[in-house]
């Protein structure tokens, strides 16, 4: 064998070996692709899509901080409070922090909505809220197409601007409910059962409402019977564009409180408990973009009940002013204050509150 046969063998097997190793070398896999979150633009601004699903998700709420002021009575206790024209003065700091997270997606049968509202109040045993520090569900509902069902604010909620109407009973416009809403561009209507918890057990209540838009008025009709108490309420609420605000008035009727069954028994007919009657007004004036002056009053006839549950007793009055002030994006004020007066007492009160929104 010559030089020239062994040099040649040995490159023949350095190759070979070197293939061997090259055929055995781990290769690094390519990095899988990032999915960045999607906005949705399909249900409005601030929802974005849940990485890998076609859900749409948007989180939001407010964190407030409120002074609120008047006149107490001694032995008061709840809101609204009977407060006394001439007792001592009394103010008190509260705070909330509100979560809304909302989920939305498009099915064959509808839009499909849930909602989860959580709360957090501070208020140090205060008059008007009568909490120390309390957590509870705001509202949880799920709603498809036009059913809904759940825990919700109710259509007696709906208020005028301002914070001097008087044409709710406060206790019961956010209820667990079943319901189904109709919502056109000029036309809607929907009808709800509400389930009413009371001392002496679960009661019944039924509230249907038909809303009508025609240029600048809008128009709401809202009729609703307890059951329990057997008695009924009903309400029509207008607004229109007037100069540069916004008129709204409203008219109640309530035919009663019913009779309590057990001497433990809270006040009936959940829907109205103010009087028989009652009327209201606001006008919110837009001072600018930033300013809003809105005075309002409201005036209700019967407020005491009999025996049996009937209407009778005085009237009583509301009057006032509510300011709202928007100071930056999302930071707001809002001072109100009214003097009312009723068959028992006269008092003033007022609030002064600020509210971060995201």
């Amino acid at each position: 064998m010559n030089i020239k046969s062994l040099l040649l063998g040995s490159a023949a097997a350095l190759a070979a070996v070197s293939g061997a190793q090259a055929a055995d070398a781990i290769v690094a896999a390519e990095p899988e692709p990032m999915e960045y979150v999607r906005v949705c633009d399909a249900f409005g601004t601030g929802y974005f899509y849940i990485p890998g699903t076609e859900t749409c998700l948007k989180i939001g709420g407010y964190v407030r901080f409120e002074m609120q002021l008047g006149q107490t009575a001694s032995g008061a206790g709840v809101y609204p409070v009977d407060f006394a024209l001439g007792d001592d003065d009394y103010w008190d700091a509260t705070g909330r922090a509100q979560l809304d997270i909302t989920a939305k997606s498009d099915t064959e049968l509808g839009t499909l909505t849930s909602v989860a509202s959580l709360r957090w109040d501070y208020g140090n045993n205060n008059v008007w809220t009568n909490n120390d520090n309390a957590v509870y569900i705001n509202e949880a509902y799920i709603q498809l197409g036009g059913f809904k069902v759940g825990r919700f604010y109710n259509p007696w909620d709906k208020g005028l601007n301002g914070e001097q109407d008087a044409i709710a009973s406060g206790n019961t416009t956010r209820m667990n409910s079943i319901g189904y809403f109709y919502t056109g561009d000029t036309f809607s209507a929907g009808v709800q059962v509400d389930e009413l918890s009371r001392a002496a057990g679960q009661e019944v209540g039924v509230e249907a409402i038909v809303s009508a838009k025609f240029g600048a008025v809008a128009f709401d009709l809202l009729g609703a019977y307890d059951f329990g108490a057997e008695e009924g309420a009903i309400r029509a609420l207008a607004s229109a564009a007037v100069g540069p605000g916004t008129l709204q008035a409203a008219v109640v009727w309530s035919s009663g409180l019913g009779v309590p069954r057990a001497a433990s028994s809270t006040l009936y007919n959940a829907y109205y408990d103010e009087g028989e009657w009652a009327l209201a007004a606001s006008y919110a004036f837009k001072v600018n973009d930033k300013l809003t002056l809105t005075p309002g009053a409201t005036y209700v006839w019967n407020t005491e009940t009999d025996a049996d549950g009937d209407w009778t007793g005085d009237d009583a009055w509301r009057a006032g002013l509510t300011v709202d002030y928007k100071i930056v994006e999302g930071f707001s004020a809002k001072t109100s204050v009214d003097y009312n007066e009723n068959a028992v007492t006269e008092y003033w009160r007022g609030f002064v509150r600020l509210d971060r929104t995201f």
